[in-house]
């Protein structure tokens, strides 16, 4: 099983990586994908990702730290971003909800990565969040000569899940569909699999029974089994298609490398 979405250096982890990766194993989550939100972030992903056979990185400047993204920052960016086990541009986007930097900072800095995206051919992790129309707007800009991508913790309806794969993207989905009257979980049973991703965004949305807790990438197999319920399937079919879906589109092994 494939956690395509999580934050193995945050600070609610206390440095427990080793402990966080030797746990998720014994779950039998074979890949993990750890996510940069700014240049620091970004460079510890690369880091952990060169300690660990099992994880890759992302690398990017999340909507909230967009006003950081200067010259200096961007040329750091993109030499990491030339690494070996970076599979992606990412975590970009609009985040309209908190608006911590400037929405015209925020445009500027998702359309530069995703120009950085196209440049080094890698497909990209986008947030979006009150932004869907801007989001989606800036993104058919690219969407050509973009090499795929995924919308994380996808918060739209099944409708705008469809704009998303008319793009050539994928959506993800965490541990938000196991909570009552979830949206996510509504509109993931009604969207083909094959353009599903698995997360869980740890540290962040733990699943339930975890809710409010400390979110582990181990968990990915509670989103696993909730997709399954949800969608009258077995947990060994959604892995199959899921896991399928993110070494696509990360391209992670020889099947999908090229």
């Amino acid at each position: 099983m494939i956690d395509s979405h999580c934050h193995l250096d945050d600070r609610k982890y206390n440095g427990r990586t080793k402990g966080l990766v030797a746990e998720a194993a014994r779950a039998g989550i074979d890949l993990l994908v750890t996510i940069g939100a700014d240049l620091a972030s970004s460079k510890a992903a690369v880091t952990i990702a060169h300690q660990f056979e099992s994880v890759y990185a992302a690398v990017g400047v999340h909507p909230h730290d967009a006003k950081t993204l200067d010259d200096a920052t961007m040329e750091r960016i993109t030499e990491l971003a030339a690494e070996d086990k970076v599979v992606a541009i990412g975590e970009i986007g609009l985040d309209y909800f908190r608006n911590l930097s400037p929405r015209p900072a925020q445009k500027k800095a998702f359309e530069q990565q995703l120009a950085l995206a196209v440049a080094l051919k890698l497909p990209v992790v986008i947030h979006t969040r009150e932004a869907f129309a801007d989001t989606v707007s800036i993104v058919r800009e690219y969407a050509k000569d973009l090499r795929g991508g995924v919308f994380h913790c996808f918060p739209g309806t099944a409708d705008e899940a469809q704009i998303v794969f008319d793009m050539g993207f994928h959506i993800s989905v965490g541990g938000i569909i196991t909570y009552d009257k979830s949206q996510m979980a509504e509109m993931v049973t009604q969207v083909p699999l094959e353009r599903v991703l698995l997360e869980t965004d740890a540290p962040y949305l733990a699943p339930e029974p975890h809710r409010g807790k400390i979110n582990h990438p181990a968990f990915v197999t509670l989103v696993c089994n909730k997709l399954a319920k949800l969608r009258g399937i077995s947990p060994e079919e959604v892995e199959r298609v899921t896991d399928r879906n993110s070494r696509k589109l990360f391209r992670l092994g020889d099947t999908f490398e090229g």
